[in-house]
């Protein structure tokens, strides 16, 4: 073996000492309650797919549709040859369901982070992002190359704090540049509804500092949209601050079974993105098929069918929590679709979620660095297609395994 596979080895070896090596598992079933993972069927309670729609007959259709008419690629990014009829539509179609005058889609939420934050921001501004932000945001907040600061999770008083100092910053660039000079921005960047804990932002009081400090706001609906509010959009809806909020991102890959990110917001946000968000310039366009996908998905949140998808994962949501909190396990009390079983040690997760395979159900480990050191969960998720049937097996395979609480 040469010096530089022996470099890494080492590294392998150290992150297998730590509990954090990780393996590809070979799913062999379509996206739904039931997978066939190795080669072993198994009930599956990880999926992001919460209103059960990746493989919806609809969302299929629109594949093959899109498949059959526009080929498998766009072959070339958006502003070459790439800028087909389905991306177009699919960005008028996410317009009118979030309620803003434009819409842009990339290719993955990443890139919508990456490409987002970079066009708006440049050195001298600053961003202030919630510490338990996805990692996508984390990673477009250190490479736009403005002043970051990290707030604690749901802290009120450190953003606060945070906002005045960028006011003082602000002003003291004024005297020394006057008003020649453009003057700093300051973005504050939280998501809706947060990934590992399944916890509402509190995006009320967040709002009001942002309005009050000159500050715009960036959420991400990842988690959010198809689920809350009274037209699904997500939680900035359902809060009635839609309106207030800046730059509303999220991804098609979850509640809307599809794949890929998109921006929601004014036309001139929209028309910015597509002159500077690097990741929308220099990327082939997303696949036909999965465009098409996603607005067909879109639709169909909006539907009575949707709604109907919704009210039955809510109900499934709380026969699970009424489940494993019998069991043991301490859960938010917030609504969500994602329900943290807390473990702590990165090896104690690893052995209860083998211990839970090896009884027919799927919830993978969480561990550092998707979470912090010492607080490894299985992520627990919900999903309209699971049946009653299924959270019962889900509470038979939980009856052995011990809260670390």
């Amino acid at each position: 073996m040469n010096a530089f596979d022996l470099e890494l080895r080492a590294q392998l070896d150290h992150l297998r000492g730590q509990g954090l090596h990780r393996e590809l598992r070979r799913v062999n079933s379509p996206q739904g309650p039931h997978l066939v993972v190795d080669g072993q069927p198994l009930l599956n309670f990880s999926s992001n797919d919460y209103l059960g729609l990746a493989n919806h007959f609809l969302l299929k259709e629109a594949v093959a549709r899109a498949a059959v008419e526009f080929g498998a690629g766009s072959g070339a990014a958006r502003l070459i040859c790439g800028s087909l009829s389905p991306h177009h539509e699919l960005e008028e179609v996410l317009a009118d369901f979030k309620g803003t005058e434009a819409a842009l889609a990339f290719s993955s939420g990443y890139t919508t982070a990456l490409g987002a934050v970079g066009a708006l921001l440049e050195k001298e501004d600053v961003i202030l992002i919630d510490e338990l932000v996805h990692a996508c945001l984390v990673d477009a907040a250190r490479l736009c190359g403005a002043k970051l600061r990290v707030f604690g999770h749901n802290d009120l008083d450190g953003l606060a704090k945070m906002l005045k100092w960028a006011d003082t910053r602000r002003a003291a660039r004024d005297v020394l540049a006057g008003s020649a000079q453009k003057r700093p921005r300051v973005l504050v960047v939280t998501e809706s509804i947060f990934s590992m804990d399944g916890d509402p932002a509190l995006l009320r009081e967040i709002v009001e500092l942002k309005e009050r400090h000159g500050a715009w706001l960036m959420l991400d609906e990842a988690h959010a949209t198809g689920l809350y509010g009274q037209h699904r959009r997500g939680l900035a809806e359902a809060y009635g601050l839609a309106e207030h909020i800046d730059v509303q991102m999220g991804t098609l890959g979850k509640a809307l079974g599809a794949a890929g990110g998109y921006v929601c917001g004014s036309r001139p946000l929209i028309d910015l993105l597509i002159h500077r968000a690097r990741s929308f310039l220099f990327s082939t366009a997303p696949v036909p098929a999965a465009v098409a996908a996603a607005t067909a998905a879109v639709r169909l949140v909006q539907s009575a069918e949707g709604e109907a998808r919704r009210t039955r994962l809510w109900q499934r949501v709380d026969e699970v929590k009424n489940s494993v909190i019998q069991k043991g396990w301490s859960l938010p009390a917030a609504q969500s679709a994602i329900l943290p079983l807390i473990v702590g040690g990165e090896e104690q997760a690893m052995t209860l979620a083998s211990a839970l395979r090896e009884r027919g159900v799927f919830i993978p480990a969480i561990r550092y660095p998707t979470v912090a050191r010492g607080a490894a969960r299985l992520r627990l998720t919900v999903t309209a297609a699971h049946a009653p049937e299924d959270v019962r097996k889900l509470a038979e395979a939980l009856a052995p395994v011990k809260s670390p609480g």
